[in-house]
């Protein structure tokens, strides 16, 4: 793996991006960076990045013609898309226009066409300053269109679908697990743990997601899940179902013990002052 950026002589010579544009330009090297947008892009699949140069400002305004995928939503369609996002073990396996019929399911294709629906309808910007691992903060932009549709639509589905101590459980891990793959740790001995929890917590994630995309916004209106643990009867207003609300009598008694006992030492040591909102020590 050539690095420039660690090579001494490279470092001699380049001192920033506006040495290498303007070594570009002086031996016909095509490149995207000019002098009038001088900052870096980085592209996948998954989004686009733009930082450095005038972005570095994290009080800078970046105009519109910095984002390079998405429409800016106010140029966006004046009406919704609506689709349908199937998924199974947590996993994408369809994506549904409902307005024109069209399907993707091959695992590309599908997520092309959510990147392109995102780009059409301004979603999937984000503007940011983050944390480097060497301990530098740095301000980006990214583009994320088809991402944050999916991100959206598989949030809504584990709310009806996975367990709520599972979920706690995986929203705990979530930032670990964020900060190994930004740190460049992804073929590592906890990567390997987090991605056996996660696959765990997958199990039986099936269903659907309806969704509205307008104008930057990736809405959810309907879900429905072969594996919900939604019980409308237990939930309704309406009806009386298999919750004895005279249960939870006793189950708030309980939960009052602790709290009792932690108020009767405040009171002892600290009483509070109701007229200035504040807690006051013994004989102060």
């Amino acid at each position: 793996m050539i690095s420039p950026w660690k090579d001494p002589e490279f470092l001699a010579q380049f001192k920033g991006r506006t040495d290498m544009i303007a070594f570009a330009e002086k031996h016909g090297i095509p490149i995207k960076a000019q002098r009038s947008k001088p900052y870096s892009e980085d592209e996948n699949l998954m989004h686009i990045s733009h930082e450095a140069g005038i972005l570095e400002d994290p009080n800078f305004i970046a105009p519109d013609d910095v984002y390079t995928l998405t429409r800016s939503p106010k140029n966006a369609p004046d009406y919704e898309t609506m689709i349908l996002i199937e998924f199974r073990d947590g996993v994408p396996v369809l994506v549904r226009n409902l307005g024109d019929g069209r399907e993707e399911r091959a695992p590309l294709k599908l997520f092309e066409y959510l990147n392109r629906l995102g780009c059409e309808n301004g979603i999937g910007r984000v503007d940011m300053v983050e944390n480097r691992f060497v301990g530098i903060k740095s301000r980006g932009i990214y583009e994320t269109p088809g991402a944050t549709i999916l991100w959206a639509a598989h949030r809504d589905l584990e709310a009806i679908a996975m367990d709520k101590e599972v979920m706690r459980l995986r929203d705990m891990l979530a930032p670990k697990f964020s900060e190994v793959i930004y740190n460049g740790f992804w073929f590592s001995p906890e990567m390997d743990f987090l991605l056996a929890a996660f696959a765990k917590s997958q199990e039986a994630i099936d269903g659907s997601v309806t969704l509205k995309l307008y104008k930057g916004n990736a809405n959810v209106v309907a879900r429905q899940s072969s594996t919900s643990l939604y019980n409308q009867n237990l939930s309704s207003m309406e009806v009386e179902g298999g919750f004895d609300q005279t249960d939870s009598k006793g189950f708030i008694n309980i939960n009052a013990q602790r709290l009792k006992a932690h108020h009767l030492v405040l009171k002892k040591d600290r009483p509070f002052d109701w007229r200035k909102g504040i807690l006051t020590r013994s004989g102060r």
